[in-house]
């Protein structure tokens, strides 16, 4: 039996798994070939869905996807992957429980994905919430809610000025979708409370470069910065965050001001266990690969590796730059031309590059306002709006996945926005420590 390995479950080995258990299938089905899935996680996280979910347009369950159920002909491992070997073709995991133990493999994918780049900022580590998982998403939505709770109650008004002041760090997909849809539920939540008026909150974005958004054109990145100036939001661009201890947040522009939130989307950089195998690495600490995805080392191609997605260095042969860049849209489709060159290797067949013609971007700005440049079309407003979320719903795995995402929108047009923050579920056993030790709960009254 010939064993293919994928490490990491995010968009490029879920959706080389899938694409092999169907091309692979009848082999599979004889035991001639076995495809392993190996991440921590027991689903796929579809990121492009994060800043709907903390926003509360859609479940966090419709965010995810089981990988028993969809990968049901692949082996799903689920542990960390501590090293690997490729000159004697072993990976080392570390299951959720027990021993680590030792797999041998024929091919293997190394996909481990993204970590955030980080800088050593003062107090980043301790008041900084990240946006990769739908686990912070879920905490961020958590977050803003409950502050608007704590200005509501407060007399402080410094207190109050705190608790309702929003940086986000970042201005590429994830940071401005992050804080457009966060805004919009705030502006919409804040319709509950006679305490507060929308006036006094304050939404800053950071980003160290002269633009955003650079993915859409500059065109359509002026038109995001008009459009989120006209909503109050406070843009700083060529503007580096210096710290933020204890929440007090330093610009280096010289601005200072107080904010219980601070949310950081600055980049991504390859995930560090790449560090732990003996694969080439380029000067970034990326997956050396050729065009055909296939891992190379200075003497040539090594043979049974295969590496694509945000932690890999594949060269972008559109000319559009260099390497390709770390989002889902190469993800998918380095995935689905990787998996096609597994099988022709599997089967002596010539494996082909991967070219990828730019066809463009998309990105919401919250409820019905967005932006898109896509085939040389340039839209604005609702239309773009309509074109990032009818993309993302054909991206998403699975129909019945995408029947309850279409339900979740369905709803929202009629029904107003969930705006219930559960923050104990970050918490959970603590109302259970406390009676159980005999401390005194929070009284409700």
């Amino acid at each position: 039996m010939r064993r293919i390995v994928i490490v990491g479950a995010g968009h490029v080995g879920f959706y080389v798994a899938d694409q092999l258990s169907h091309r692979l299938r009848k082999d599979i089905r004889r035991g001639d070939v076995e495809v392993m899935v190996i991440d921590p996680q027991q689903h796929m996280t579809y990121q492009p869905f994060l800043p709907e979910a903390a926003a509360g347009h859609i479940s966090p369950r419709h965010g995810v996807i089981p990988l028993r159920r969809q990968l049901h002909r692949c082996r799903i491992l689920n542990g960390t992957v501590t090293r690997i070997r490729h000159a004697d073709k072993t990976v080392t995991v570390q299951p959720i429980v027990g021993p680590s133990r030792d797999i041998e493999y024929d091919q293997i994918v190394v996909a481990p994905g993204s970590v955030s780049r980080t800088l050593p900022i003062p107090g980043l580590a301790e008041n900084a919430i990240g946006f990769k998982s739908m686990g912070e998403a879920i905490f961020l939505r958590n977050h803003v809610l409950a502050r608007l709770d704590a200005a509501a109650a407060t007399p402080d008004p410094e207190v109050r000025r705190r608790a309702l002041s929003f940086v986000f760090v970042g201005g590429g997909f994830a940071g401005v979708e992050a804080m457009a849809e966060s805004e919009d539920m705030v502006r919409d939540t804040m319709k509950d409370y006679e305490e507060l008026d929308f006036e006094e909150t304050r939404w800053t974005l950071v980003e160290a470069s002269q633009r955003i958004l650079p993915e859409v054109g500059a065109e359509m990145g002026a038109y995001t910065v008009e459009k989120l100036l006209q909503r109050g939001f406070d843009i700083r661009l060529n503007t580096l965050l210096k710290s933020c201890e204890d929440g007090h947040v330093v610009l280096s522009d010289g601005e200072e001001f107080d904010a219980d939130t601070i949310v950081w989307t600055a980049g991504v950089k390859p995930h560090p266990m790449l560090q732990d195998t003996d694969l080439p690495l380029g000067p970034k600490g990326h997956l050396r690969c050729r065009p055909t995805l296939q891992v190379e080392d200075d003497a040539g191609i090594v043979e049974g590796a295969w590496g694509a997605g945000d932690s890999a260095q594949v060269p972008d042969l559109s000319g559009f730059s260099e390497y390709c860049s770390p989002s889902a849209q190469h993800a998918v489709r380095q995935a689905a031309r990787l998996a096609k060159n597994i099988a022709a290797v599997l089967y002596q067949r010539p494996v082909k590059d991967y070219v990828h013609k730019y066809v463009g971007s998309v990105a919401s700005l919250g409820l019905y306002k967005g932006v898109a440049h896509v085939y040389g079309f340039k839209g604005k407003g609702l239309i773009a709006w309509f074109m990032h979320r009818s993309y993302h719903l054909m991206r998403v795995p699975g129909f019945g996945r995408k029947v309850r995402v279409v339900a979740d929108w369905t709803l929202a047009v009629f029904t107003k926005r969930e705006t219930v923050q559960l923050g104990e579920l970050h918490d959970p056993r603590g109302p259970w420590e406390d009676v159980a030790t005999g401390r005194t709960p929070p009284s409700p009254g």
